[in-house]
Formats: structure tokens, C-alpha cells, sequence
């Protein structure tokens, strides 16, 4: 009896273990990080950033107006023009970049007619 509640608290803690010591990277499928975000921390400039989506591959236009193009990698985002690395939330509602800036979303999905300069879609 004793050895099989011992057995069971093991199995609990593996278990346990297995799902709190997942990354935000590891996830099954790619997060949607497209649409409406606000610059909250270290930010270039008042406007909006925009972000539009096409499977792994980032369209941004940043605070600044300025265009930008990104990837989500299996634990991160590349921003090439800047060349910064940028980590999201499990929720994917906060983005926050090794250099200290922190952008939070605002609206889920692009804002029509909103525009993405220099971005065909």
C-alpha cells in the first residue's frame, strides 16, 4: 500500500514537472502575434506599432512609422532591421525586446484599412 502511494506522488511530480517546464518557444503551432500594439516601455516614439502575420514570417511597422520585417523562431523573435531579439508572452500579449523595449497588444487583429507601408498582402 505505502510503495503505491509513493509510486503515485512520483507520478504526480513527473507529470507535474513535464508541463510547468515548458518554454514559451516549445508550444505546438505558431502564435498569432498580428495586430494593434501599444509601445509601453523604452519606446521610440507615441505611435502604434502594427504587426501582420504570415506563418512564421513578422510584416511590423513600428512606433516610428517604420517598417520592419520580422521571424518567430522556436523561443523568440528576430526584428532583421533593428537586429534584436525579442521574446512573447505564453498569452501572446506582450512582447519584449533584450534591449528593454515592451510592446503590449491592444487589438488582437489588424485594424482595416490601417495599412502596412511597404508590405503587399
Amino acid at each position: 500500500m505505502i510503495a503505491r502511494v509513493f509510486a503515485l506522488i512520483a507520478l504526480l511530480v513527473v507529470a507535474a514537472t513535464d508541463a510547468s517546464a515548458q518554454a514559451v518557444g516549445n508550444q505546438f503551432g505558431v502564435p498569432d502575434l498580428s495586430g494593434v500594439w501599444r509601445c509601453v516601455r523604452q519606446c521610440a516614439g507615441a505611435g502604434l506599432v502594427r504587426i501582420a502575420q504570415r506563418g512564421w514570417e513578422l510584416y511590423i511597422t513600428d512606433e516610428l512609422g517604420r517598417p520592419a520585417r520580422g521571424w518567430i523562431k522556436p523561443s523568440y523573435i528576430w526584428i532583421e532591421s533593428s537586429r534584436e531579439l525579442a521574446v512573447y508572452s505564453p498569452s501572446a500579449f506582450t512582447i519584449q525586446f533584450q534591449r528593454g523595449t515592451v510592446w503590449v497588444l491592444l487589438e488582437p487583429t489588424p485594424v482595416p484599412g490601417a495599412g502596412y507601408p511597404g508590405h503587399e498582402f
